[in-house]
Order: structure tokens, then sequence, then C-alpha cells
């Protein structure tokens, strides 16, 4: 689906950005990959290789607009164009109720999970214009389109993620550049391990899911490169949730 395409993957040290390299490299794409964590990302690109896809990876801070702006010049530099983008890199932030929410927490999660997406896609879609279109997949949640009592700073940035695509989407669709969301439920990733700890709380996530069961990075990704492929042509503005049925209740 994805056949020497060129693909932008950010938080791509492990989970669901890790899920997607691997099956979008399956796919034959040329991968572009950034995270924080250097280490864990050369060992994401190092997979890449061991299937035969190619993968260039970049230590890159999805917080800081010039960081964006350096990984798409990496990319143009090294392919010279830009096929698909999937705006991945996330963090949970701290848990607490609003009237007591820590300022410095609500910044940090604001400026990464949702002013990051903004600076990826500010920086990506010139580049995909020049080559005559692309996709881009941002990755929002369940809590972009419902809330939670414990994570306001999350849930207002994933709100904000679904709202900023499908504004992004009504701008440059008929340029060629379609743009969607995803919204994960639970998925078994470094993020949610530490709540499995507990077994109540992990037969509680379990129990909110009509699936029965958390959800696999590689289920997420499966969607996203889908939505990057040609046979999501006529899919813009959406929003897709990839949850056991968690938004069914």
């Amino acid at each position: 689906m994805l056949k020497n395409k060129v693909v932008l993957v950010t938080g791509a040290a492990s989970g669901i950005g890790r899920a997607i390299a691997l099956v979008a490299a399956r796919e034959g794409a040329r991968l572009v990959l950034s995270d924080l964590d250097a280490h864990a990302g050369n060992e994401t690109a190092k997979q890449v290789r061991s299937v035969g896809a190619e993968a260039l990876f970049a230590e890159s801070d999805a917080g800081k607009a010039e960081d964006a702006q350096a990984l798409v010049d990496q990319a143009m530099a090294h392919h010279g164009r830009l096929d698909v983008a999937c705006n991945n890199a996330g963090i949970g932030g701290a848990s607490g109720l609003l009237a007591d929410y820590p300022l410095d927490a609500w910044a940090q999660v604001i400026n990464v999970n949702l002013s990051g997406v903004f600076y990826g896609m500010r920086a990506q879609i010139p580049a995909m214009l020049r080559g005559g279109g692309g996709a881009i997949v941002n990755t929002a949640s369940i809590l972009g389109m419902v809330g939670m009592a414990t994570a306001p700073a999350y849930t207002a940035a994933k709100h904000g993620v679904v709202g900023l695509t499908q504004s992004a989407a009504i701008a440059y669709g008929g340029q060629g550049v379609r743009i969607n969301a995803i919204g994960p439920g639970f998925i078994h990733t470094p993020m949610v391990h530490a709540l499995e700890e507990d077994p109540n709380v992990k037969a509680a996530l379990i129990a909110a899911h009509p699936i029965g069961r958390l959800g696999l990075p590689e289920e997420v990704a499966e969607l996203v490169v889908w939505l990057a492929s040609t046979r999501a042509s006529f899919v813009t503005g959406a929003y897709y949730p990839v949850d056991g049925g968690y938004l069914a209740r």
C-alpha cells in the first residue's frame, strides 16, 4: 500500500509509533523516524531495516517547532519528497483534577500533544504541496471525543488534535493533502503499562472495552497505514476510533 512512499513517523521509539514504522515498512515504505529517545528510536530503525526497508532516524522534540521543521528538511534532503506523515508523538502527563492540576504539567501536555501536531503539520504540509500532495495521520485518542476527570490536559489536547485535523483537512483537501485523525483506546504500550500493574485498574480498563481486552499497537498501525494509502483516497477530515468499542458505550 505504501511502496516507495516516504513516510515520517514521530514518537517512533516504542508503542504505536514503532508499530506504525514496522507495518509501513512491510508495505514497502521508506521511513523517516523521530523521537526524543535516541537509543530506542535507533532500535526501531534497526528493526525496520531488518525487514528490508529503508530507515532514517533523527532525535527530535515534537514540542519544538524548529525540530519539526528540521525533521522535514532532513526528509526532503535525503529523499527529495515527503508523501506521508504520522504525527504520533505524545505524553500522558500528570493525573489530577482540574482545580488542582499543576500549571507546568498543563503546559507540557498541551505543548507536546497539541502544539506538537500543529508544528508537525505546519512543516509537513508545504513539503507535501511541493510534491503534489500527500497524507497526514494524527494520533488523537478516545479522549479526543469524551472526557476523563483525572486527565484534563490530555483530554483538552486530544480534542484539539481532532479539531486541528478537521480544519487542516478543509484547507488543503483541494490541493491533494488528506488529513485524518485516529482515536486509540487503551493499547498495550509503555504509556499504559504502569496502569496495568494494578490488577483492579487493569480489570476496569478491560471492562471499559466491549471487545473484552486492550488493544495491540499493531492493530492501530494497520488503520494508520490504510488511512495513509491510496485505498483511503476519498477519506479526509475524519476521526477513526480504534478502541474495542470503548466509545460505543
